[in-house]
């Protein structure tokens, strides 16, 4: 057992030496390993750090918010028919459901943009037609003045509640609220200004226009609301499933929906946004480290076309080697162990220029570095490169091992 030690230690320190000696030779054999792991150090930061701000604005997303949209099956859509959801269908799921809390229309202007103006200025925004509940549903809060309320649906008043960015855009002062602006050729009361809530997914959720859906409707006409998106937020205590059973089986009995037909709407919920976000990341992932993994195998043939050359450049020194004494096996584990040693260099150096990275983005983002770089990716790196080593460098080793001591000696 001790002799099997010393003869691990005995190898180990000539295979440090050998690197020592050829530094720049070293750094060279392991550039595309570094490279390599590098690489796949800033993919997993790229990734986590999109999972970990994607995760962030779906939680102040009004995460419990649930929206029921129309969906065309596909053997509908080949006939050229499209499913629609009308206002009509979100007085009757308003009336009959027992299990939502509260629950709103919400109807946008598909065709065109309205043109907004206040005194010299002059914008665009989405213009959104909703019910006083839209506010709890989507957790939507005045930072002046007050929210669209019943009153307001009940008697189709010329009213908006604004977004911050609008009031920005429009160049209105602090407190608007009191001040009209002109919609087209409307003119509308302000009647409250909504908190800033920032962007989400690079679109800014504070550059829009609320008025009650009955005066949209006076405006543009009841076809307007032939297709609108049902926001709910189910009871306290209740399963979303619960409630999304109960809203499929009174929707499927409205649209006189047969059983072996598919459903003609969908519910889509902040979870299953962040799923839907995880599968592409996760592609991306797999996309990406598909890359990175060729990368990673030009490294490993670099390391063994250098170490190949080594073994020629060497020959005479292997043939003295082996006259002194030293066996096949030492002369195949001290090249072996020359090799993985220069895998796992490049292994570390690749790591600590990724970590470098991950930190970049850490100041960047609001995001830990430990949450960047995850402890399986450190783990990953090393047994990639490790493997890089050994399975690369056996053949330069089993070749040094296989030298004849008389023709090494002679080699020039």
């Amino acid at each position: 057992m001790l002799e099997i030690v010393e003869e691990v230690l005995q190898t180990s320190k000539a295979a440090v030496k050998s690197i020592i000696c050829h530094k720049l030779r070293s750094l060279l054999t392991v550039l595309g390993i570094v490279i390599g792991i590098a690489s796949v150090i800033i993919v997993i930061s790229v990734t986590s750090a999109l999972g970990e701000v994607i995760s962030a604005q779906l939680k102040d997303f009004a995460s419990d918010m649930v929206t029921l949209q129309a969906k065309t099956p596909e053997e509908k859509k080949q006939l050229g028919i499209e499913s629609q959801l009308s206002y009509e269908d979100y007085l009757y799921l308003d009336n009959r459901s027992q299990l939502v809390q509260d629950m709103s229309p919400s109807a946008m202007l598909m065709n065109s943009v309205p043109t907004l103006a206040y005194k010299r200025s002059s914008t665009t925004a989405s213009l959104i037609g909703a019910t006083s509940l839209y506010k709890s549903v989507v957790n939507i809060y005045p930072e002046y003045g007050r929210f669209i309320n019943r009153s307001d649906d009940n008697q189709r008043r010329r009213v908006v509640f604004i977004g911050a960015t609008v009031a920005k855009n429009l160049s209105m002062k602090a407190n608007p609220v009191g001040e009209y602006i002109q919609i087209d050729n409307d003119w509308f009361l302000v009647i409250g200004v909504g908190e800033t809530r920032g962007s989400i997914f690079g679109i800014d959720q504070d550059n829009y226009i609320l008025m009650p859906i009955s005066t949209m409707r006076s405006m543009f006409g009841t076809q307007i609301t032939d297709n609108v998106s049902i926001l709910f937020r189910p009871n306290p205590n209740i399963h979303i499933d619960a409630v999304t059973q109960e809203l499929t089986t009174l929707l499927r009995n409205r649209l006189n929906l047969e059983a072996n037909e598919a459903n003609t709407f969908e519910f889509v919920t902040a979870e299953k946004l962040k799923s839907q976000f995880d599968s592409i990341l996760s592609v991306v992932l797999a996309v990406t480290g598909g890359l990175v993994g060729v990368s990673l195998v030009v490294g490993g043939i670099g390391v063994m076309n250098i170490m190949l050359v080594s073994v020629t450049e060497r020959t005479k020194e292997i043939g003295v080697l082996k006259s002194l004494g030293a066996t096949p096996r030492c002369i195949m584990m001290q090249f072996l162990f020359e090799s993985i040693l220069l895998s796992l260099i490049g292994g570390l150096l690749g790591l600590l220029l990724g970590a470098m990275f991950a930190e970049l983005f850490s100041a960047l983002l609001p995001i830990a570095l430990e949450q960047l770089i995850p402890v399986w990716a450190i783990w990953l790196s090393f047994i990639f490169t490790s493997s890089i080593g050994i399975f690369f460098g056996l053949a330069p080793a089993v070749k040094a091992s296989r030298l004849d001591p008389i023709q090494a000696l002679r080699y020039e």
